[in-house]
């Protein structure tokens, strides 16, 4: 069997969940539109799109985990922006956000997917949250819907 999505045909189809960060919301907001303008775009309806605030990058993993549990949702995006500073908190809260986001993708039975920046810079974050370097939310609607077509097709819904 080969299942080949690069056409960029995924059917809109269910319930999509987003696990943002209020730290850093300038960067954040952005990118939680970009996702949502995407999904809608790709035929998924605004009322089938449930988006979770959290205090910061750090709790993103629980909650995602939360949610992906609960097999009412295609896919679990996540997204944030952690921005190096002058201390090591940098490392830790992005090593842990990643990490716990990566062993959920590994272990849910949906897609769980990693939406969130990891920048030395302000500026950095903003390019990628609908600057020049487009929009990393949108991004991750994209591999969102993507993952749920491909699940959807190896199992035999579509």
């Amino acid at each position: 069997m080969t299942i080949n999505n690069t056409s960029g045909d995924y059917a809109g189809d269910g319930r999509f969940g987003i696990v943002a960060a209020r730290f850093n919301r300038l960067v954040t907001d952005r990118l939680v539109e970009g996702a949502v303008d995407t999904l809608v775009r790709h035929g998924v309806e605004p009322d089938e799109i449930d988006c979770v605030w959290v205090p910061g990058a750090f709790e993103i993993p629980l909650v995602a985990r939360k949610m992906a549990e609960t097999s009412r949702y295609s896919a679990v995006m996540t997204l944030g922006a952690v921005i190096r500073g002058a201390t090591p908190h940098f490392d830790y809260v992005s090593g842990h956000c990643a990490g716990g986001i990566a062993r959920l993708a590994g272990e849910c039975d949906v897609p769980v997917i990693f939406g969130v920046l990891t920048t030395d810079t302000v500026d950095q974050a903003i390019e990628r949250a609908g600057g020049k370097a487009g929009n990393k939310g949108s991004d991750a609607a994209l591999a969102a819907l993507e993952m749920s077509s491909v699940l959807g097709k190896i199992q035999g819904q579509s």
